[in-house]
């Protein structure tokens, strides 16, 4: 039922928006719970293990996807019910808009512990010794790579398999979120993760970058910056999709993001995406808006596409 699928896909972005985040239950929290008690018991320091517990768990979570996808696919309304009420539940865009926003509002202020303290809403970071600049830089960085991890991700997985694609999507994020870092337990049991998560971000990263250039201008950017920025700086960073938005927020906001950056079990120098300044409080609003009309282009597309493909099956 394509136009369930789409209907779904529109009311669970707009939901995310107004409502934010489930208060209770959460889905993906229930998730991470069972995903650590797993991990008790399949844990082994070797990549077999870590490619078992990840394919067991995002397995399951596409079967019952799959599952539930088929009780509802002779009614359009219960579809789209259910679609909708995924589709909230897996989508981080007010979230990250919320995070961000207060980051900048820190920023501005100059309440740079307030500002060291938010940011592991938004990443796994160190920010004890980050200035001002040094905190806009990760927020900004952050806010790009979410808005393709977070946002458009799912809803490109969700357009084309509906349920059991934004679920399957949303446990393999999780997952790596959980183990995919290098880390000395989870360098090789989470390689695994890590590498699904790459796998299923690959059309999406480059679908946000796309959307970032055609957006820039609407926030005081440049589409044209963004683009080459893009062509040029992308394939510098170390990840395959985090460096395709990241370069097309650099572009189209005008600054300067990569450096260094302090994990809390280890560090690395990232290449310098694009040209310029560096970040302050107000890139770090910017970013939020661009981020905001990202997520709603993309709900629209997604909806598009999910009518489209529901046509052709």
């Amino acid at each position: 039922m394509s136009s369930g699928r789409a209907v779904g896909l529109l009311l669970g972005v707009a939901a995310d928006a107004v409502l934010g985040d489930p208060k209770r239950g959460h889905p993906v929290a229930a998730f991470g719970r069972t995903a650590q008690r797993a991990e008790s018991v399949t844990y082994r320091d070797s990549r077999s293990a870590g490619v078992l517990h990840t394919a067991g768990l995002v397995g399951a979570t596409v079967g019952l996807g799959v599952i539930f996808q088929r009780m509802v696919r002779r009614s359009p309304v219960a579809e789209a019910t259910l679609t909708a009420l995924t589709t909230w539940s897996v989508l981080g865009g007010a979230s990250l808009a919320r995070e961000g926003s207060a980051m900048a509002a820190h920023l501005d202020s100059g309440e740079l512990a307030a500002a060291r303290s938010r940011l592991r809403g938004l990443c796994g970071r160190r920010a004890d010794d980050l200035d001002n600049q040094g905190l806009a830089r990760a927020t900004v960085e952050s806010v790009a790579e979410n808005t393709s991890d977070a946002v458009i991700a799912p809803l490109f997985w969700g357009a084309l398999t509906g349920v059991p694609g934004l679920v399957g999507y949303r446990a393999a994020n999780t997952l790596d979120a959980m183990i995919g870092n290098r880390s000395s337990r989870y360098r090789a049991f989470g390689w695994g993760a890590a590498r699904l998560d790459d796998l299923l971000n690959l059309l999406p990263a480059r679908t946000t970058a796309m959307l970032t250039v055609v957006c820039a201008p609407v926030v005081g950017g440049s589409a044209r910056e963004s683009g080459r920025i893009r062509r040029r700086d992308a394939s510098a960073h170390p990840s395959p999709n985090a460096g395709q938005v990241e370069a097309a927020f650099a572009g189209a906001l005008r600054i300067r993001l990569g450096g260094r950056i302090d994990y809390e079990h280890a560090a690395e120098t990232r290449p310098v995406l694009g040209e310029g300044r560096t970040a302050d409080g107000g890139d770090v609003t910017r970013s939020v808006e661009l981020s905001r009309l990202i997520g709603t282009v993309g709900g629209a597309l997604a909806a598009v596409t999910a009518l489209v493909a529901g046509r052709r099956r």
